[in-house]
C-alpha cells in the first residue's frame, strides 16, 4: 500500500469571510464553524477562538487535538467509519494542513482533561504550542450525561477538522512524502537479508470514556489485527479518550505517530518494516490474556525478528505491556519522562475555556490554581507532556 502525504505548511490562522488556504495562511469563517458544530442538538453552545505560538494564551480543559487532512486521490476518506464510509484507507494521496490543528475543549469529566500553554515554560512541554490552533469550547445541553457529551465533542472536532481539511484539496503542497508497505511476501523477497520488524500499537480501551476507535469501532471490542501503517495516517485510528492529559494519544498523535515515521525511515536500510499490529488494553484478565496471546500469535505468524511496542496510559496498561513482553528478549525500555514532577505555570493574559476545575484535574491538587491565575501542578496536567509514542521532548535515564 502506497500513500503520498502532501504537506501544506500553515504559517498563520486568521478569521475571514471565507474558509480557505492562501499563501500559507488558513482563513476561518467563524460562523461556518459554529453552524457545523451546532448541527448536533446535544450541544447548547460553542465558542470558536484562535491560539497561535508565542501568544500569552492558556487553553483548557482540552479534550482532543486533530490535524486537518483531506483525501485527494485513492479510495475512501479521512476518519473512515465515523466521518466517511467504512472503506480501507491508506493509499493514494492525502493533503495535510501542517502546522494547524483543531482543539476541542469541554469539562466532560473535569479531572481527565488537560492544559495547553502557548507561551512560557508550559509551552515547552507540549508540541501543540507550536501550532496554529482553532479552538472549540463546547457546552452541552442541560442534563446530558458524560458519554453523550464526549461523543458530541468528539464528532464536532472531527467534522470541523474534515471541513477545514477540504480547503487544502486543490492547494499545491509545499512538500510530498511517500510511504509504502508492500504485501508481506513481496517485502520479504525485496529485503531478505534485513531483520523483519513490526510495530505493536497498544490502544487505550479501559472503558468509562477511556476509548479509542478503529474504523469507527470501539477498540475494546476487537481482537488484535494487522494494519498497513499508512491506514493510520488516513485516520483509521482516532481518540475518544478522557484520560490523564500527559500521556493520552490525541487524534493528532495517531495521525502523526512518530514510531511509524521512524520505522519507515529505517525501512530498507537496517530493518524490514512489515506492518502494524494493533491491540487493546482491556480491564478483565480474560480479555488481557486473549489480546496478549493473539498479539504473540500474529508476531510469530509474521516471522518477526523484532518488535517495537508502545503503550498508552499507565496502571492498567502496564499490566498489558508486561504480558506482551515478559521475555528475556524484551531488553530495552524507553520512557517519556516523569509525569509527577511538579511545575509552576505562570498566569496568561488570555484563557480559552475555563479554570474552575484545575484543582481537581489529574496532576492538580487543592490550591493548584493561585489567585493570580498561575498554576502549580504535576506535569501530568499538560497535554502530551510525557506521551508514550515519543511525541515530546521528555525522557529519563538511569545513572
Amino acid at each position: 500500500m502506497r500513500l503520498e502525504l502532501g504537506n501544506i505548511n500553515i504559517k498563520d490562522v486568521q478569521f475571514g469571510d471565507i474558509t480557505k488556504v492562501e499563501n500559507g495562511i488558513l482563513y476561518i469563517n467563524k460562523e461556518e464553524i459554529i453552524s457545523i458544530v451546532m448541527e448536533d442538538d446535544h450541544i447548547k453552545s460553542v465558542k470558536v477562538e484562535l491560539a497561535k505560538p508565542g501568544e500569552e494564551t492558556r487553553i483548557t480543559p482540552v479534550k482532543d487535538v486533530i490535524e486537518p487532512r483531506v483525501k485527494v486521490e485513492g479510495v475512501g476518506g479521512i476518519f473512515p467509519g465515523l466521518i466517511n464510509k467504512v472503506t480501507t484507507v491508506g493509499s493514494g494521496r492525502t493533503h495535510v494542513l501542517k502546522g494547524a490543528s483543531v482543539i476541542t475543549c469541554g469539562k466532560i469529566v473535569g479531572f481527565q482533561e488537560g492544559i495547553i500553554d502557548m507561551n512560557g515554560p508550559g509551552a515547552e512541554y507540549t508540541p501543540f504550542s507550536k501550532l496554529n490552533n482553532i479552538c472549540l469550547v463546547i457546552e452541552p445541553i442541560n442534563g446530558l450525561e458524560q458519554r453523550g457529551y464526549e461523543k458530541a465533542v468528539r464528532m464536532a472536532g472531527l467534522k470541523v477538522a474534515t471541513f477545514i481539511g477540504k480547503t487544502g484539496k486543490k492547494v499545491i503542497p509545499d512538500e510530498i512524502e511517500v510511504y509504502e508497505t508492500k504485501p508481506l511476501l513481496e517485502s520479504v523477497k525485496e529485503y531478505p537479508e534485513l531483520p523483519r520488524v513490526a510495530y505493536v500499537y497498544m490502544l487505550q480501551t479501559q472503558g468509562l470514556l477511556h476509548d479509542t476507535y478503529v474504523y469507527g469501532v470501539d477498540a475494546k471490542k476487537i481482537v488484535p489485527t494487522i494494519l498497513y501503517p499508512t491506514e493510520v495516517m488516513d485516520g483509521a485510528i482516532l481518540s475518544g479518550n478522557c484520560v490523564s492529559a500527559c500521556d493520552k494519544n490525541t487524534t493528532y498523535h495517531h495521525l502523526n505517530n512518530p514510531i511509524i515515521h521512524d520505522l519507515y525511515e529505517r525501512h530498507g536500510k537496517d530493518i524490514n518494516f512489515v506492518g502494524v499490529i494493533i491491540t487493546n488494553e482491556n480491564v478483565y484478565l480474560a480479555d488481557k490474556e486473549r489480546s496478549s496471546n493473539w498479539t504473540a500469535k500474529l508476531c510469530k505468524y509474521l516471522g518477526l525478528d523484532g518488535a517495537i511496542i508502545s503503550q498508552e496510559g499507565f496502571g492498567n496498561p502496564d499490566t498489558d505491556l508486561i504480558m506482551k513482553d515478559a521475555d528475556e528478549s524484551a531488553d530495552a525500555v524507553v520512557t517519556g519522562g516523569n509525569a509527577n514532577e511538579v511545575i509552576l505555570l505562570p498566569p496568561m493574559k488570555k484563557i480559552i475555556g475555563m479554570l474552575d476545575y484545575v484543582d481537581r484535574i489529574a496532576g492538580g491538587f487543592d490550591g493548584s490554581l493561585k489567585a493570580d491565575g498561575s498554576i502549580e501542578a504535576e506535569m501530568q496536567v499538560i497535554i502530551g507532556a510525557t506521551n508514550e509514542l515519543g511525541f515530546n521532548r521528555m525522557s529519563a535515564t538511569e545513572y
